[in-house]
């Protein structure tokens, strides 16, 4: 059974889960142990401890530490590749593609290590300087979800170390492979004890115990809507409060216009639809097509879908692996009777699979008469569901496209300057894509939304100082002239 990290030593736990290949569910990937709740707060304890430490520590000291773990990852990444897919189910290349990601958000922050700015500007008052710096928060706690279980911890340990906090991480806990490691990596580059700690389990325990603790300054959550609203509820109420972070859910639609062109649409629609088995918060579950194309572009995604594998994920040439466990199966299922039951049309897809090993197969599905209002429409799905509701023109497409609770990611097809213009400056969305998949985003540039989808600073490239800093204004009077007293009035 693998084991938790925490205060520098690999701890064995008394309960443990097994890791389950989705692709083949007689593979055990491996036995991860489960934290309980007091050692949870015991890495918090070490992690609260190290901080003093940490956070004066030399620039050059957490450089060369995250750029050996973006090194190692990225020598290594068809082995831990393979190992990703292996747990959570997306194609071998797809986790091949995440793991060198990973290592490239490593690289990026060991470079921001050396990269710290302040600020130095002239008083309104003679004789007084005034640096303006930022400082780490303190202890972090980082939860994790089980779709991108390498590259979101990287998105969120890196930065944390990066500026000088100490983390506590607790990776999803039916993908827990890819975290250890990540962990085991960490290890290796240095990291001092307490900097670091891994407590893999259940959300109800470890997550309970970081919500709860004083001692954790801040907490970075990526998951589901009700989850991530019981986290920001709590870090509000806390004594003392916390910071929060939350990435939740997306409902993304993607714009058709007639004017498109239809092989770039369809591949777009596609790609954000059904690959990493939709099992992504940017997905595009929405496609919104506009009538004069309508038709053409259902009959080409039907063609396209028929070309489309659906396998195990470490098989060559499958495009689509199983999705992630049972749970997930049945609600993707759920939803595919549901748009039936409100009278959508089922035109592609939608039944369950037999491969070679057993696994959770599930055919890509496509509705279309799909009205705004309808469920499936509106709800987040998470798997290889997407529906098509025809819009007259541009303006109802973006009308529709605006009409959701979240704001993740919104992608338009069309080769109209104008038409690409308003709706990179309209689309209420955190992320807009024009002629791109929704799904798909660059590690150096801030990563987020609007509405239900996200809350607080962004995450990902040099916005991700936003959360894990607090600025300093420091006054300094200088010496050289007389002190001048306030004056009623001033603050």
């Amino acid at each position: 059974m693998t084991k938790n990290y925490i205060a520098g030593d690999w701890v064995s736990a008394t309960d443990a889960s097994a890791n389950i290949n989705p692709s083949n569910t007689t593979d055990v990937v491996g036995e991860y142990a489960r934290a309980s709740a007091a050692e949870a707060e015991r890495a918090i304890a070490a992690a609260y401890d190290a901080f003093p430490a940490w956070s004066r520590s030399s620039i050059q000291q957490r450089h060369d530490i995250l750029k050996a773990v973006g090194d190692e990852i990225l020598a290594r990444k068809e082995e831990l590749g393979r190992l990703l897919s292996r747990e959570e189910g997306k194609t071998l290349p797809e986790g091949i593609g995440e793991v060198t990601r990973a290592a490239q958000i490593f690289l990026f922050f060991s470079g921001e290590c050396l990269r710290m700015a302040g600020e130095k500007v002239p008083s309104v008052r003679p004789f007084i300087d005034v640096e303006i710096t930022r400082e780490p928060v303190g202890v972090v706690g980082l939860i994790t979800p089980r779709n991108f279980p390498i590259a979101i911890p990287a998105w969120k340990i890196a930065p944390a170390l990066a500026y000088g906090n100490t983390v506590v991480f607790k990776p999803a806990d039916l993908v827990p492979g890819s975290a250890h490691a990540l962990a085991e990596i960490i290890v290796r580059a240095g990291v001092p004890a307490g900097v670091f700690n891994l407590v893999m389990g259940r959300g109800s325990v470890v997550g309970e115990a970081m919500l709860n603790s004083p001692k954790v300054a801040a907490i970075s959550f990526t998951g589901s809507v009700p989850t991530g609203r019981k986290v920001a509820q709590t870090c509000i109420t806390a004594d003392p409060m916390k910071k929060v972070q939350l990435e939740m859910g997306g409902k993304n639609p993607m714009v058709v216009l007639d004017d498109a062109d239809l092989k770039v649409a369809v591949e777009c629609a596609v790609n954000s639809a059904f690959f990493s088995t939709g099992q992504r918060c940017t997905a595009s579950s929405r496609l919104i097509v506009t009538e004069g194309i309508h038709d053409r572009f259902v009959a080409a995604m039907q063609e396209r879908m028929k070309g489309l594998v659906i396998d195990d994920a470490l098989k060559a040439g499958t495009h689509i692996g199983p999705v992630v466990d049972q749970s997930q199966l049945d609600q993707d299922l759920k939803y595919i009777r549901i748009g039936q039951e409100e009278g959508a049309k089922l035109v592609a897809g939608g039944e369950l699979l037999k491969r070679d090993t057993p696994g959770f197969y599930l055919a890509p599905a496509l509705f279309t008469e799909v009205s705004s209002q309808m469920r499936v429409a509106r709800e987040e799905i998470f798997g290889p569901v997407a529906t098509v509701t025809r819009a007259k023109d541009y303006d109802e497409a973006l009308e529709l496209a605006n009409d959701t609770e979240f704001g993740l990611s919104s992608g338009i097809c069309t080769t109209s300057l104008k038409y690409a213009s308003h709706f990179k400056r309209n689309a209420e969305a955190g992320m807009v894509m024009v002629n791109l998949p929704t799904a798909g985003v660059d590690y150096h540039v801030p990563f987020g939304g609007r509405k239900g989808s996200s809350y607080g600073p962004r995450e990902q490239g040099r916005y991700a100082q936003e959360f894990y800093t607090t600025v300093k204004t420091a006054y300094t009077f200088d010496g050289n002239g007389p002190y001048v007293p306030k004056t009623k009035g001033s603050e």
